[in-house]
């Protein structure tokens, strides 16, 4: 039997002509789904249901993460892991092929995907690529065998029941300040969002919970609810930047891998952001190719602390007292982040 997915609300007239002159990448509008209010472009209504009806296989292994969190890297880490170290395939297959975005298919609007394919014209390869993107996820990973690696935006709330029926998920979360710097700077450079307003305008709805996947925090607190899960492993972003090392023990552990101290190094060496920035592999250059997406946006400067280049004074005590009451009567803490560094 099909579980019925939460109701959704269309975003109101008012602001739906408002953000459609800001965001040129989708051309219909936006609902808020069930009581979170989870916001996502109007092609959710046609293709959330089956992705809330998915048919996990207990096998699978999930990356959950708000967007710019850190994703690909750990893609690319647990994959590895999962793989033993498989780094020929690794430097020959894209990650998306290896590690499919589940719901990338809600955020390629029918008349966009039309004007790449038309941008592609005559490129067998960039068409293929064009299509495939705008297919539902859930059809796609259908058909692929496993064990199956899928990356996700969704909130564990609008996924199928993935923990209980035994799925491996790695859910990461980051401070707020480096996500959304790094996320008005994706939205601005990926054309299925073609952002056009300055940062302050976007913080303006990441904070009001308007920008995609939002409601941030609602997002990472339903994980961190869930963090004593065996069958989920939290992390932060900020961990794994401060002793890499560790997490990736931490990770194979999870994931029932073991390996040696030598095998350990080189699979962090290789991962190294100097060398990951470079590799076309987890890059997205296929969506490059296509012009999906600007060079230089995907994989940026792999750093924290990157917001204090563009926040205001004004803006960031905005955003400290917004962090402050958010952070209020919980124990989710950013490791090595505070409102000043």
């Amino acid at each position: 039997m099909e579980r019925q997915p939460p109701k959704y609300e269309f975003l109101s007239k008012e602001k739906t002509k408002e953000m459609l002159k800001l965001f040129n990448g989708e051309r219909t509008g936006w609902v808020q789904v069930g009581p979170q209010k989870w916001f996502f472009p109007y092609r959710y209504t046609e293709h959330g249901a089956g992705y809330y009806n998915f048919k996990a296989r207990p096998d699978d292994t999930w990356v959950v993460t708000f967007p710019r969190s850190g994703t690909t890297w750990t893609q690319e880490l647990v994959w590895l892991l999962s793989n033993n170290l498989d780094f020929e395939t690794a430097k020959t297959q894209f990650l998306a092929q290896r590690f499919p975005f589940f719901e990338f298919s809600i955020f390629n609007h029918p008349e966009v995907t039309q004007e790449f394919l038309e941008i592609n014209k005559g490129n067998e390869v960039n068409e293929q690529i064009c299509r495939k993107i705008a297919k539902p996820g859930y059809e796609v990973l259908a058909s692929i065998p496993s064990p199956r690696f899928i990356k996700t935006h969704f909130p564990l709330s609008l996924l199928p029941e993935i923990l209980d029926i035994g799925c491996k998920v790695i859910y990461v979360a980051r401070n707020p300040k480096d996500v959304a710097v790094s996320w008005y700077y994706m939205s601005v450079g990926m054309k299925t969002q073609g952002f056009l307003g300055d940062f302050a305008t976007f913080w303006d709805y990441f904070e009001n919970d308007l920008t995609y996947w939002g409601p941030y925090w609602t997002h990472l607190k339903e994980a961190w609810a869930l963090k004593n899960h065996p069958n989920l492993l939290f992390l932060f972003y900020e961990d794994m930047q401060h002793d890499f090392l560790k997490i990736i023990r931490r990770i194979a552990k999870f994931l029932g891998k073991t390996y040696t101290d030598e095998q350990l190094n080189e699979l962090a060496d290789y991962l190294n952001i100097n060398n990951f920035r470079n590799n076309p592999m987890v890059n997205s250059s296929e969506l490059k190719n296509c012009k999906f997406i600007a060079e230089g946006i995907f994989i940026r400067k792999g750093v924290s602390g990157g917001w204090k280049d563009i926040f205001t004074p004004e803006l960031t005590a905005r955003a400290d007292k917004w962090i402050e009451e958010n952070l209020k009567n919980t124990d989710l803490r950013f490791p090595y982040f505070d409102n000043n560094n």
